[in-house]
């Protein structure tokens, strides 16, 4: 017997096994008395193994067929603890099956003619799996769950003779098959990109290809000669369906249309997708929360943060935290543009989470409140590992373009709980800054900004105690709104160019003598003297702590200021 052991979810039992693969794969035979029972692993059975299974586990009886070889299993795995047994079907349910079945507690399943019993264990720990995060495994892709779909992909090529892809509804590609390269350039450039290029699905939709494939039960032929764009090779495509909802399609390259068999191959093969499809949606969001709550109780570097950084697979490594936001003002977002905006944030996290595990496999990424954080393990001296978290970021954005205004701040390393708090406060505070200031640099470290994130809290504090401008710069403020004058900004300016009239007067658009009248008009009414570096300094540091965009950062008007 080889043992599979996996951890079983609260709510993992038979019937939802059975809900979720019968018809399918699964068919209960007999003794399918306790559907709700909670399951707990997978076994192979191996009659020249005597270790004990898992608690509940499922048992995968391959190559049992007679009887009384059903009899004794049922008998045997019912006094250690199993769940259910599988067989091969035909099995026949003779009375001695069913009263074996009953006596020992243990349902007996049938798995469907030509099923794998690969890709059965395959579903089962699918379904079986809470999911180990730090764990690399081939059920992830970046942190987010893919399910078995790139082995299934290449079943269908077999079925089909032909390169396969299986794309969501928005013709990404979730999968593919080998032999791609037996397709054409198109083929090439979705698999390279994965997702259809727009200038094929315009194509297709003119076409009216995507509208016979989610109103046909059946697959869909597409024929070159029918098409306004260049393909080489036929397609043939398949709706995937859960009921009446649309999950997405399969595509395959083929060299023409296909023969009864494998029509009725390609069918059942979209029912099983459809299972894949259902539970990596389902799967993903489970995945996303867990994730969630391990880099968000990591980040906070409190007692439980060592537990989380193990489970996260980053114990002992150096790390550094990115923070990856989107500019504008969130309290202004409402209906539509809100829900926008809450999917462009998962789409970038998701898509971070992708780009960052091909670099650095351990990496974690999840999306808290309206921040995405990564968690990158960065071994090395701390300045090439600022220098490589710049490129690192600034590569991803490079790719993501500019059409969505995002920013990436990045904290310093760190290697425990309470590092990775102060590597996540770098992080936020040099996000901050750069959606602060909404200009093109799109990626800092918390070092680089650190004057200007200190001037962002300074100026929270005082908005938090209701400080109001006082001194020269309120009197100046008060007889520029008076008189619709620009002293403020002939301050501004004078101190911007450390004092040099000609360069003040140019940014101002003024002649320099009018500067000169207006510098000493400003002294008179702010009662300011513009030779104390103290008074320049409180004057600089009131001017940069001012709400909303300077005030007379415009063309002056004419008259006195």
């Amino acid at each position: 017997m080889v043992l599979t052991p996996v951890p079983a979810k609260p709510h993992t039992s038979l019937a939802r096994v059975l809900e979720d693969l019968g018809d399918v794969l699964l068919e209960p035979v007999a003794g399918v008395r306790s559907p709700r029972r909670t399951l707990g692993g997978v076994v192979i059975h191996d009659p020249l193994d005597t270790a004990l299974p898992s608690a509940s586990a499922v048992v995968l009886g391959v190559g049992v067929r007679e009887p009384d070889e059903v009899v004794r299993l049922l008998h045997s795995y019912g006094g250690r603890g199993a769940a259910a047994l599988v067989v091969r079907v035909p099995v026949e349910p003779t009375p001695e099956v069913r009263r074996a079945a009953e006596k020992s507690g243990v349902a007996l399943l049938g798995l469907a003619t030509g099923a794998s019993w690969a890709h059965l264990a395959a579903m089962l720990r699918t379904l079986l799996a809470e999911g180990d995060v730090g764990e690399g495994s081939p059920q992830t892709l970046g942190g987010v769950p893919s399910g078995d779909l790139f082995a299934l992909a290449n079943a269908v090529a077999a079925l089909l003779d032909g390169p396969v892809t299986i794309e969501d509804r928005a013709s990404r590609v979730l999968a593919f098959s080998g032999r791609q390269d037996e397709a054409d350039q198109g083929r090439v450039e979705t698999i390279l990109g994965r997702q259809v290029p727009q200038r094929y699905t315009r194509g297709l939709t003119r076409a009216g290809v995507f509208e016979r494939l989610y109103r046909e039960p059946g697959p869909v032929y597409v024929d070159p000669a029918e098409q306004d764009f260049e393909m080489d090779v036929p397609r043939v495509a398949m709706a995937v369906r859960a009921g009446d909802e649309i999950l997405g399609s399969i595509w395959a390259a083929v060299p023409g249309p296909l023969t009864a068999e494998r029509t009725q191959a390609l069918i059942d093969a979209s029912k099983v997708v459809a299972l894949h499809l259902l539970r990596l949606r389902a799967g993903a969001d489970v995945e996303r929360r867990l994730r969630a709550d391990l880099v968000s109780t990591a980040l906070e570097g409190g007692p439980a943060a060592p537990e989380a950084i193990a489970r996260l697979g980053l114990l002992g490594q150096q790390a550094t935290v990115l923070a990856m936001g989107l500019a504008g003002d969130p309290e202004t977002e409402r209906g539509a543009d809100d829900v926008r905006r809450v999917a462009e944030r998962q789409r970038l996290a998701d898509a971070l989470a992708m780009h960052l595990s091909a670099v650095q496999p351990r990496s974690a990424v999840a999306l808290v409140g309206e921040v995405a954080y990564g968690i990158v393990p960065m071994p090395g001296g701390e300045e090439d590992c600022a220098d490589r978290a710049v490129r690192l970021a600034g590569a991803f954005l490079e790719r993501t373009g500019h059409r969505v205004a995002a920013a990436i701040g990045i904290g310093p390393p760190a290697t425990d709980g309470s590092g990775f708090g102060r590597s996540r406060a770098g992080a936020d505070r040099a996000l901050r800054v750069l959606l602060a200031q909404d200009g093109p640099r799109r990626v800092a470290i918390v070092s680089d900004v650190h004057v200007d994130a200190l001037m962002l809290e300074l100026a929270d504090l005082a908005a938090a105690r209701g400080d109001e401008v006082g001194g020269p710069l309120a009197r100046l403020l008060d007889y520029d709104e008076r008189h619709q004058s620009q002293l403020v900004h002939t301050l501004r300016c004078w101190l911007d160019a450390f004092g040099d009239v000609v360069a003040a007067a140019a940014k101002a658009y003024v002649h320099p003598n009018t500067f000169r009248y207006r510098l000493r008009r400003l002294a008179e009414v702010g009662e300011i003297d513009l030779d104390d570096p103290e008074q320049r300094f409180a004057a600089m540091l009131q001017l940069r702590l001012l709400p909303g965009p300077p005030p007379g950062s415009g063309t002056p008007t004419a008259g006195e200021g």
